[in-house]
């Protein structure tokens, strides 16, 4: 078992399978369609088999697996079509948390969207895509964060884990980041402003580019 991974069995084993697998996918160390061999998997994270299997099961119903019969476990496919439909809901519920951002942050948490913006900026200059999209995921997980919209939150984050490959994907094509800058610093402006209505119009329609992107 490797070092500090703590129990190989039990709950707490399937937690820590759990965490390291969920962070694989997200991560993209494990692409889509990739096969998900419990053997293998049980002897990288140093737990039992049935640690492992616990964990899948979790990890289907987050979205982030699918098990095809007599076929074992696998990193679930999202379709474009999918992510557009997945998208389109992230519209309605990240568009409530700006909203509600714009009323209830504090000014040192909008201080810290603008450096968000800053560097967000200066990675589309110095040509970092990859840092550009770490940067766009931060942003939007603050604006949730600074909502206190706990259950919108929480939806978001299963679905927003499902598009890790759709987002990896847009922060490579040549012009999306520069597009995409400037529709993020308008939700941060519209938040600085304390303008909920505008908040929320800011994130639609970046969302809204989001969709067309994918579409293409």
């Amino acid at each position: 078992m490797p070092q500090g991974a703590g129990p190989s069995s039990g709950e707490q084993a399937k937690q820590h399978a759990l965490a390291q697998l969920r962070q694989a996918i997200l991560h993209g160390e494990m692409a889509p369609a990739q096969r998900l061999v419990e053997n293998e998997l049980a002897e990288r994270f140093g737990v039992t088999r049935a640690s492992i299997r616990a964990a899948l099961i979790d990890l289907e119903a987050q979205g982030l697996v699918e098990r095809i019969r007599n076929r074992g476990s696998r990193v679930r496919v999202v379709s474009v079509e999918e992510a557009v439909a997945i998208t389109e809901c992230r519209m309605v519920l990240e568009g409530l948390c700006a909203a509600k951002a714009a009323t209830l942050a504090t000014d040192e948490q909008i201080g810290e969207l603008k450096d968000i913006g800053t560097a967000m900026t200066k990675a589309v200059a110095d040509g970092e895509p990859l840092t550009y999209s770490d940067l766009n995921h931060e942003l939007h997980a603050r604006v949730r964060e600074f909502s206190g919209q706990r259950t919108a939150v929480e939806l978001l984050e299963r679905l927003n884990a499902q598009l890790v490959r759709h987002r990896f994907q847009l922060a490579l094509r040549p012009g999306r980041p520069q597009r995409s800058l400037n529709e993020h610093l308008a939700m941060i402006e519209t938040i600085e402003a304390r303008d909920p209505q505008a908040a929320e119009t800011a994130v639609r329609a970046h969302l809204a580019s989001v969709i067309e992107a994918l579409s293409d």
